[in-house]
């Protein structure tokens, strides 16, 4: 066992229809099938689309971070 730990960086694109924050948490929700000891995430790029004046869907780039794990 080791005094610390070792991190890496996934870089992700979250969608939704209802709001930037539902977009993070699709995003956690999706990597978070294949992706183990995920311990924070951050913000870099927050977009939307529009349609007919309005907003139709938000889109969220974050980064989560991860714990590496070995054997």
């Amino acid at each position: 066992m080791t005094d610390h730990h070792t991190y890496k960086k996934l870089e992700v694109v979250g969608s939704s229809h209802v709001s930037i924050e539902d977009a993070i948490e699709n995003a956690l929700a999706e990597c978070g099938k294949t992706v183990n000891h995920m311990n924070w995430f951050e913000v870099l790029e927050t977009r939307g689309h529009i349609e007919d004046g309005k907003v139709a869907h938000y889109q969220v780039t974050i980064k989560i971070g991860f714990r590496l794990q070995y054997s």
